[in-house]
């Protein structure tokens, strides 16, 4: 499995300016005009993740980006048009919201392209999600893509030193997106998106649809299970709806746990991530074919949510994740 890393509107960007992209902020006037870059963009650009700084002489126009989520920032931005790549997705389907934009752009590879494949897309900027697609196989490391004119952006969640990563919030997903779309020169339209997800965030605060819910959030596996534990996307998720992580208590992202733990607990909900290689169906029928597993609440009411792996990882889709967990909870609560 691969590795895994999850103010105001302006404060954010401003941060993401002054701690990611080292340069004047351009962008452009509306959101139908993300896509071309500002008339008078103030480039070179200095775009800095993970102790790596790349210099952009100006707006890509030609990027590649290896992981979903990466591929999300980019068409929630309109730049899908810039793009000259894509590959890894790691839910079943792409998003249904940018399904037309995603088709548009050419996928090099179902999983991550060899370094020939890339090299062919004739990349300007390599953009990735996890620190695994800067291997020498994949589109070697970013200092290797320096010596090439390419550019490079690795998100903050999936540096290889976990020293360098930031906790799991929707704060630090906007501060990514800030720092993309002044690399690109539509930093307005990543304020957009930013002011959009804080006025989405604030209503499913308000609404708590989880309140007095306990919930289970499973990944996969079945000698034990990989489950959200308390410093990932999926208790970023769980607490915007006011919902208790079951494995709150316990460090990081996501770990392994015993299912005589789950047991014990005995969840009201169990969260399943809907990722590629291990579908909500499958942890479904493996559950309620189990003999003791079988017998949990939750799995004898069908008190599941289903929610797409891509949604449950920082990233621009984590705002979609909370507000389908929160619709799914309600509709359950209503069932009981």
């Amino acid at each position: 499995m691969r590795s895994r890393p999850l103010p105001t509107v302006l404060s954010t960007i401003a941060a993401a300016a002054a701690a990611l992209v080292l340069a004047g902020c351009a962008g452009a006037p509306d959101r139908e005009a993300a896509a071309e870059p500002a008339d008078d963009p103030d480039f070179p650009v200095d775009v800095a993740s993970c102790g790596h700084t790349a210099t952009l002489e100006a707006a890509p126009e030609r990027a590649v980006t290896l992981n979903q989520g990466a591929t999300e920032v980019m068409l929630a931005l309109g730049l899908e048009e810039r793009m000259a790549g894509t590959a890894y997705l790691d839910d079943p389907e792409p998003s249904a919201r940018w399904a037309r934009a995603y088709a548009s752009v050419p996928v090099i590879a179902t999983e991550y392209p060899t370094r020939e494949e890339l090299l062919a897309a004739e990349p300007d900027f390599v953009y990735a999600s996890y620190v695994s697609a800067f291997d020498p196989k994949v589109a070697g490391s970013p200092e290797e893509l320096d010596e090439l004119g390419i550019g490079s952006y690795l998100s903050p969640f999936g540096c290889g030193d976990g020293a360098e990563r930031p906790e799991p919030s929707f704060e630090a997903v906007w501060t990514e997106l800030g720092a993309i779309g002044t690399a690109f020169g539509v930093a307005d339209a990543a304020e957009a998106v930013v002011e959009e997800q804080q006025e989405r965030l604030a209503q499913l605060g308000e609404r708590a649809a989880g309140d007095g819910t306990t919930v289970f959030w499973y990944d996969s596996g079945e000698k034990t299970a990989l489950a959200g534990v308390g410093g990932g996307g999926p208790h970023v998720l769980i607490d915007a709806v006011g919902a208790t992580n079951i494995f709150a208590d316990v460090d990081g992202g996501w770990k392994e746990v015993s299912w005589e733990r789950v047991i014990a607990a005995d969840p009201d909900v169990i969260a399943l991530a809907d990722a590629s290689w291990s579908t909500a169906e499958d942890k479904i029928a493996y559950l309620e074919g189990d003999p003791v597993l079988s017998r949990l609440r939750a799995v004898q009411e069908e008190s599941y949510a289903v929610v797409p792996y891509s949604q449950s990882t920082p990233g621009v889709t984590l705002i979609d994740g909370a507000t389908s967990l929160g619709e799914q909870l309600v509709e359950l609560s209503a069932q009981g």
